[in-house]
């Protein structure tokens, strides 16, 4: 069978960051026209956008979709909440996490898949400040390695 082609539209590289990632789901999203549109030529941005369980449905809040400039009255507002389009099933397993201290839904991914856009949804963990400075540490260190090695190699 043909790979699915998925295009990247928008990443929210901050997440990784901020947050230890322990599950992804992927999600369809309630979208007007215009927002599609907009979406395809790549205006939204997803970096203070997260999600929540309410009513055993999940919404998208503060993701930022530009106005198409074509779209006149059609454009919605930029900020609106969004509907996420998951199975009960899904929304079960989230429900059972959010509900845990400490978790929390936040999309790290938007992109089209067979024309659809779609959100990776992720369940993370909020990470503490001596992590983030472990991680950057440990990148740190890498980064030194292959350096020392690169220049042994060359002989140096």
């Amino acid at each position: 069978m043909a790979k699915e082609e998925i295009k990247i539209i928008a990443q929210n590289k901050k997440a990784y960051h901020d947050y230890f990632i322990e599950e992804t789901y992927e999600a369809g999203i309630v979208l007007s026209g215009t927002e599609v549109k907009s979406i395809r030529m790549g205006k939204v941005n997803l970096k203070d956008s997260f999600a929540r369980v309410e009513n055993n449905e999940v919404y998208l809040y503060n993701m930022h979709i530009s106005p198409y400039e074509k779209g006149n009255i059609f454009n919605k507002d930029p900020l609106r909440t969004r509907k996420l389009l998951l199975n009960r099933h899904e929304i079960n397993k989230l429900i059972g996490y959010v509900t845990r201290k400490g978790y929390t839904l936040i999309p790290t991914k938007l992109y089209l898949k067979r024309g659809l856009v779609k959100v990776e949804l992720a369940v993370a963990r909020g990470k503490k400040l001596y992590d983030k400075r472990e991680d950057i540490a440990r990148r740190d260190a890498k980064s030194e390695l292959e350096k020392h090695f690169k220049e042994k190699q060359l002989g140096i």
